[in-house]
């Protein structure tokens, strides 16, 4: 066989080809398929094929590493009869954090310059309150009223409630917004 067109030669290995994938799967169905994509692979690789080796050894292969390939694959995948877990997927619009920070932005804007200033020092820069009332030059408790002011201010401004959650883009400007009962 070796001075056939490999094309022509690879014809020839199908009923075995066939035989060795569905000892292999033990489907009809499955065993099919993974013959169909071994022939398309080799077909489309048979310049990879060296002439005058064995061809039905390489097709073999083919269907073995497809085989354990697949069944790599499905220990990742989960069944999901009924779609009762992708029925619970979704995913945001990408504009709802675009709008969300604009509005987010306007409201920071419109708090007076030594709240927006101390919410930035401790909210987004991550500043202990003592480092943010040393730069600031006052006392800690008053950077602690400045945040806390800032941040009653913001939820007002956005007009969140207690259980609402702000969804940004980013975690600094989550940071900054935080929740009333951070920590001191």
């Amino acid at each position: 066989m070796s001075d056939m067109d490999p094309r022509d030669e690879l014809v020839t290995h199908l009923p075995a080809l066939r035989a060795f994938a569905l000892s292999l799967t033990r489907n009809r169905a499955t065993a099919d398929d993974m013959m169909q994509d071994t022939v398309l692979k080799a077909w489309t690789n048979m310049d990879k094929f060296t002439p005058g080796t064995n061809m039905r050894a390489w097709l073999f292969t083919i269907l073995r590493n497809n085989f354990y390939t697949s069944r790599r694959k499905l220990n990742r995948e989960v069944a999901d009869v009924d779609n009762v877990f992708s029925d619970t997927l979704s995913v945001k619009p990408e504009h709802d954090g675009r709008l969300q920070m604009s509005d987010f932005k306007k409201a920071l804007n419109q708090l007076p310059d030594e709240q927006r200033e101390a919410l930035i020092l401790v909210g987004a820069s991550g500043f202990a309150y003592e480092e943010a009332a040393e730069m600031c030059g006052v006392a800690t408790g008053t950077i602690k009223s400045r945040v806390n002011r800032a941040r009653a201010k913001l939820t007002e401004l956005l007009q969140l409630e207690d259980d609402d959650v702000l969804e940004l883009t980013d975690s600094a400007t989550t940071a900054v917004v935080g929740s009333p009962g951070l920590p001191a």
